[in-house]
């Protein structure tokens, strides 16, 4: 999909798992962040089954056994497909981040006196200070080709020629050919959505810029963004 006035839902799950035999080597930092895009996609894809007024168990079929002819059946079977995919990864992520903190404290505890013991893992109020973590930019997947004066995309600063680093919980490794783009827009009409950008600032120089878009239906003109991006 290289046009967001139409956005789509992919067919299926594309993207490798989140979480494999590499997870022991990630950060706790790290697996915050990937949980963190996780619920994001999580929430995104409950505004699209939201906006079709069903949820995870509505039937999709007539009382005769048909598929219903007043939703779109095959979004609705893939978006809920891609929701128990995830909610599956959202478990083994928080299994693999209670691991790591366990791992943590129990360093903790052995580098301790006895004099001076640690505090136990399970009393303790874990919180990940994510600023004292360097910010890693990702790859840049997509271009931003136009905007449309005074369209939502226009309002959050985004312009022509703009390389997309991050929208919302999409990233260069899952973007899918920017389906998940679509998928992200549809999912949070009237929600801020952060978008990482780099703009070319002089013959040697980027600016690495972070802007809120707010996808709406009713800012004048066509489709929820008024911008068209380009994958790279």
């Amino acid at each position: 999909m290289s046009n967001l006035h139409a956005p789509t839902i992919p067919s299926g799950p594309t993207t490798a798992p989140v979480v494999n035999g590499n997870a022991a080597k990630l950060s706790i930092a790290e697996l915050q962040r990937k949980k963190d895009a996780v619920e994001g996609e999580l929430r995104a894809l409950g505004g699209v089954l939201d906006s079709h007024g069903v949820d995870m168990n509505t039937s999709l079929l007539t009382s005769d056994g048909f598929p219903r002819a007043d939703i779109d059946v095959a979004q609705i079977r893939t978006t809920r497909a891609r929701i128990i995919h995830l909610r599956n990864d959202w478990k083994d992520l928080m299994a693999a981040i209670e691991k790591r903190l366990h791992e943590h404290f129990a360093s903790l505890e052995d580098g301790e006196d006895e004099a001076n013991p640690a505090p136990a893992a399970a009393n303790a109020d874990i919180s990940i200070p994510r600023d004292s973590v360097p910010e890693t930019l990702d790859r840049p997947f997509a271009k931003v080709n136009t905007v449309v004066e005074n369209s939502p995309a226009s309002d959050a600063g985004l312009k022509a020629g703009d390389l997309i680093r991050n929208f919302g919980y999409v990233n260069f490794e899952n973007h899918d050919n920017l389906r998940r783009v679509g998928e992200c827009v549809q999912g949070n009409v009237g929600q801020n959505i952060l978008v990482k950008v780099s703009r070319i600032a002089g013959a040697t120089q980027t600016q690495e810029l972070r802007l809120t878009l707010t996808p709406r239906r009713d800012w004048g003109g066509r489709g929820l963004l008024g911008c068209h991006i380009l994958p790279i």
